[in-house]
């Protein structure tokens, strides 16, 4: 993904160790992309039986599924993408039966290895202010802003209070992705934990397909993929997802099980960070749940993570100071 300081500079100040990474990223892809497609899947006759000696497709059949030549292709799944046109990728996405995520990320990467790339800068992340009080106005709907590094950018306070247990590390920002697969708790608190990883790895690998110069998500990546082998496995399998809707599964510490469907909305200002919102169906368990959090909320410090107003982590939301309890008996609730 970035490159050290030791790499040679290219002239667009990308090193060129990592513009070569990017090539190599175009070629894996492209690699388990065409092994999982049988050619009987592609509507091929199956040429050479047992004696094949691929999986899937070979890059010739790739080739003629979209009619370019294999030579063409063979130097594109090389990382050599320069000049690729609409069609050529179109063509390239039938082949392989490539979904709307999929083709999305070869194009991200194929536009990451060209030479006009404008390295992104790590610069400190805000949410404006009326992004905030819309969040405030959400008084029974938890919500969050997250960036597409999974950081919890701000959230209200119910948004706060159910994802609590994401703040337990005191590590800032809040991230969702370390939570999930570092956190011994993230097993508990996702029902369906196994989702949640391969969920979270597609999306940073999407990531890294737009921002593979990166610095922060290189370095986060790099730090899941050297702690954690269940990251690590999922990752060299090179899925990528698109999540704007779905249902979370969740166990919380203190109200127990919790359906919640759930919607993300892009801020236009900055299509980096995106709104989440979680719902619950009218007089299910999930709503009297939500209710129940509410009252722990409002009654309880809850962890902060406004960078946009510089917060301390762990400031009480409500009067500045005071303890997390984790249980309702410890919030007063079941007196």
């Amino acid at each position: 993904m970035a490159g050290g300081s030791s790499d040679r500079d290219t002239s667009d100040g990308i090193p060129s160790e990592a513009r070569s990474g990017v090539r190599g990223e175009i070629q894996t892809f492209l690699t388990t992309r065409r092994a999982r497609i049988s050619p009987e899947q592609a509507g091929l006759p199956a040429y050479g039986g047992e004696r094949r000696r691929v999986s899937g497709l070979r890059r010739d059949e790739v080739a003629l599924l979209a009619g370019i030549s294999s030579q063409y292709y063979t130097k594109l799944e090389r990382g050599n993408a320069t000049g690729i046109s609409d069609s050529v990728i179109d063509g390239i996405a039938r082949a392989l039966q490539l979904d709307e995520a999929e083709r999305t990320h070869l194009v991200d990467l194929i536009r990451a290895a060209g030479t006009a790339r404008t390295v992104r800068r790590s610069t400190p992340e805000r949410v404006r202010s009326t992004v905030q009080r819309v969040l405030d106005s959400m008084i029974g709907t938890p919500a969050l802003v997250l960036n597409a590094r999974l950081d919890i950018v701000t959230a209200n306070q119910l948004g706060f209070a159910l994802f609590s247990p994401v703040y337990a590390d005191p590590v800032r920002p809040a991230n969702n992705a370390r939570f999930v697969f570092l956190d011994p708790n993230a097993t508990d608190f996702f029902r369906d934990w196994n989702k949640a990883a391969n969920d979270t790895v597609a999306i940073l690998r999407a990531e890294a397909g737009r921002h593979p110069y990166d610095k922060r998500l290189s370095d986060l990546i790099g730090e899941l993929s050297t702690r954690s082998d269940q990251f690590r496995s999922r990752w060299a399998a090179h899925d990528v997802q698109i999540h704007t809707t779905g249902v979370k599964l969740i166990h919380h510490p203190v109200v127990g099980d919790l359906d919640l469907p759930y919607e993300s909305f892009p801020l236009a200002a900055d299509l980096s960070q995106s709104l989440l919102t979680y719902t619950a169906e009218p007089g299910s368990p999930t709503e009297d749940a939500l209710t129940l959090l509410a009252s722990w909320a409002a009654s309880t410090t809850q962890p902060s993570d406004h960078e946009n107003d510089q917060q301390d982590p762990g400031l009480d939301l409500h009067t500045g100071s005071g303890t997390d309890p984790t249980t309702p008996e410890d919030a007063g609730l079941n007196d």
